[in-house]
């Protein structure tokens, strides 16, 4: 049977393509001191609806309330410290969209906030994956038993069978693939999946 977490991390190795992509667009704009809304808004997007609706849902409305029927505090340890840093991430891309505009015009200090929050999102992303996918993870492998397994295999392929998800997962899985083309950035393996 599969783990509860083979969905999330083949999810998570497709927001690794895509933080990689932003990163060497980040450090383009940073040595040519220009942020286009063009180039960006699609990231901003990836991560609304791929990463953070399509992708957190799973964790914040399946996953975590599983671990804690298993027994794993909500308040406290990492289901806490997860939550904590989505919360964190979603700011990091609200303040990111917000100085889109601005920096688009050229203003100098929105140009600053664009490229600031897009490297602490992207540390933040990076280390909580790897949280997720090496702690966290494999303590619900480890704890969730067969039969919440399937039912949260189920659970995972409803909500991906919600249209608006549905949509989401396709669009932004074929946005990966084109931004790893356009950055040279070697695409997902998992870019099909779904």
């Amino acid at each position: 049977m599969n783990h509860p977490t083979h969905t999330l991390r083949d999810e998570h190795q497709v927001i690794l393509k895509v933080l990689d992509c932003f990163e060497a667009a980040l450090r383009r704009a940073r040595d040519e001191s220009v942020v286009t809304q063009e180039e960006f808004e699609p990231f901003v997007g990836f991560f609304r609806d791929f990463a953070d609706r399509c992708h957190h849902c799973k964790e914040e409305d399946r996953l975590f309330p599983c671990l804690e029927r298993c027994g794993m505090p909500h308040e406290h340890g990492p289901i806490a410290v997860m939550l904590h840093e989505h919360q964190i991430g979603r700011a990091h891309v609200r303040a990111i969209a917000a100085a889109l505009p601005g920096a688009n015009s050229g203003d100098e200090e929105a140009i600053k906030d664009v490229l600031r929050e897009g490297r602490a999102f992207i540390e933040l992303l990076r280390n909580h994956i790897m949280k997720e996918d090496h702690v966290l993870f494999q303590m619900a492998d480890d704890m969730i038993p067969d039969a919440e397994r399937t039912r949260l295999a189920d659970e995972y392929a409803q909500a991906d069978g919600q249209k608006e998800n549905r949509v989401s997962l396709v669009q932004y899985r074929g946005l990966a693939m084109e931004l790893c083309a356009r950055y040279g950035i070697a695409p997902p393996s998992t870019a099909g999946a779904g």
